[in-house]
């Protein structure tokens, strides 16, 4: 069974960073890709940042410059790094995975807020 497990998020203030991680397990097909999306509360979910297996990113025009999205090797975990957090960033964050049989999983999510 596959899951995706995140960690990291918390209450900072304006400026300040955060780490999130997101560890897979279960997975036996191989990791195609990996993401990281987020909903803040009365809006649709949103892509924050992804990453291939090639080391490809891609960012939201509202993070680029502040987030940087990583993996480890053997590929397992996705990272997102946060700097100069602003309050419109607070939302749940949820892990995003699919595999190379197209498979596609979701996290539990994680709360990040970020006070003025």
């Amino acid at each position: 069974q596959v899951r995706l497990v995140e960690s990291g998020g918390g209450l900072v203030q304006a400026g300040g960073s955060l780490r999130l991680s997101c560890a897979a397990s279960g997975n036996s097909l191989g990791i195609a890709s990996m993401a990281w999306y987020r909903q803040a509360p009365g809006k649709q979910r949103e892509l924050v940042a992804s990453i291939t297996g090639g080391r490809r990113t891609n960012y939201a025009d509202s993070v680029q410059g502040r987030f940087a999205i990583s993996r480890d090797n053997p590929w397992s975990t996705v990272f997102l790094q946060m700097n100069s957090l602003k309050p419109e960033d607070t939302a749940v964050y949820y892990c995003y995975m699919q595999n190379f049989g197209s498979y596609e999983y979701w996290g539990q999510g994680t709360q990040v807020t970020v006070s003025s």
